[in-house]
């Protein structure tokens, strides 16, 4: 494999902030101060209505507070567990991937890295959850029940670092909308994002990275098929990620029109869906992945829409006139 002088030296940058600024879940979180306690009747586990698409639906909002409270800790702690599912799909493909780089690869150092980290994330993820006392399953069945071959994707690099991207960009965009609130969350789970929002701006930076690199060596016909496969690959993990299972809407007796609206038919749901996706647009632009083929599939899903003028650029409604 040949990388040119610049990709070396952002992988070794990447390495070195992974050497040089690192977190422990169990340094780092004071999980037995007063401040961190779970409390199971907290208004702050109340759902976002700026952020969240169930906390946005009216049927939610006219609840009672004890109720919005209750759905709240639980859709909170889901996440939690769907995250770390999520992070155990990443190690397994990157490893796969990793164990057949030739020696001297400088990714296969940042990637050893980056799977310790997520390594961390998954302890940290799973501790937030025990600590809520919900018994909360995460992703839904069907992609509970394919999850375990997901992984298999490194095997086409390209495809798979798509799917990373897929899942990683909706959780820390939303995790961002949340931070950016200030302090209306309880400090545990605040905690917790602000950690993995400052680990996963390297695992994004290298998922950019790579994607730039190898896209680039691809066939025409190649990254024609890409092109086709980066918005369907978004708009599939996306759903994985962001939408609850089936056992929420039984718990709370949510109805099924609700749920539908709020993931994702109702213009507020959808709109929530495509702002996930500017930054991943804006790559799509750059490494020359937007063609009529493929915006007409990205417009087809939803996710269409302006892409970021700068990667971690927060929503805006409208953009100034030039």
């Amino acid at each position: 494999m040949i990388i040119d002088q610049e990709y070396r030296d952002v992988l070794r940058t990447l390495s070195e902030g992974s050497v040089n600024r690192r977190f422990d879940p169990y340094l780092d979180i004071d999980w037995d101060s007063a401040d961190y306690q779970i409390d199971p009747k907290d208004p702050r586990w109340i759902l976002p209505d700026d952020c969240d698409p169930l906390g946005a639906h009216p049927w939610y909002q006219a609840l009672p507070e004890e109720r919005k409270i209750e759905i709240g800790l639980w859709r909170v702690a889901n996440i939690q567990k769907v995250g770390l599912q999520f992070e155990s799909v990443l190690i397994r493909g990157m490893m796969q991937y990793a164990m057949r780089l030739p020696n001297q690869t400088p990714e296969f150092r940042y990637c050893l890295h980056e799977m310790t980290e997520e390594c961390n994330h998954i302890q940290m993820f799973q501790e937030l959850v025990n600590r809520t006392g919900q018994d909360v399953p995460g992703m839904r069945a069907d992609y509970r029940a394919t999850s375990h071959f997901w992984h298999l994707g490194a095997y086409l690099p390209v495809i798979f670092f798509i799917g990373i991207l897929a899942g990683e960009e909706p959780i820390d965009h939303f995790q961002k909308d949340v931070v950016r609130r200030g302090d209306d969350r309880p400090a545990a789970l605040l905690r917790t994002m602000q950690i993995h929002i400052a680990e996963e701006a390297r695992h994004i930076s290298f998922a950019h990275r790579f994607l730039r690199e190898h896209v680039k060596r691809q066939t025409k016909p190649g990254k024609a098929v890409t092109s086709i496969a980066y918005p369907v690959i978004m708009r599939w993990l996306a759903g994985a990620i962001m939408a609850p299972p089936r056992d929420m809407a039984k718990k709370f007796g949510i109805p099924r029109q609700v749920m539908r609206e709020a993931f994702w038919s109702s213009p507020k749901s959808q709109e929530m869906m495509r702002n996930y996706f500017g930054d991943v647009r804006m790559l799509a632009e750059e490494i020359g992945l937007m063609n009529p083929a493929s915006r007409a599939v990205w417009k087809k899903l939803g996710i269409d829409g302006e892409p970021s003028r700068y990667r971690g650029e927060p929503h805006r409604a409208a953009r100034p006139a030039a």
